[in-house]
């Protein structure tokens, strides 16, 4: 797998959050640069194994719609003869 990458955005505003949550939650303010190190540690570390959830409940999902694919969209073939030889018996 490659290594995981946040957009430069994405990185602003986790690293925002990650201040505010030092500075909120644990009374502790840290700086741009530690909180920008403990995201790159985060997502080092435990990136990788949310990234592996993500990809086993997404193959999850789709082998439920793929197993139901015939039910889904099967269609009758060689419908023509068995639909006029109704309307002809509707109408007698």
């Amino acid at each position: 797998m490659t290594r995981i990458e946040l957009a430069k955005e994405t990185r602003t505003e986790a690293v925002a959050s990650i201040k505010r949550y030092f500075e909120e939650g644990l009374r502790e303010p840290i700086g741009d640069l530690q909180a920008g190190l403990l995201l790159d540690f985060v997502v080092e570390e435990i990136g990788p194994a949310i990234y592996n959830r993500a990809i086993a409940d997404s193959q999850a999902r789709m082998l439920l719609r793929v197993s139901d694919l015939n039910g889904e969209l099967f269609a009758d073939e060689f419908p023509y003869w068995v639909r006029r030889d109704s309307k002809l018996k509707a109408r007698r």
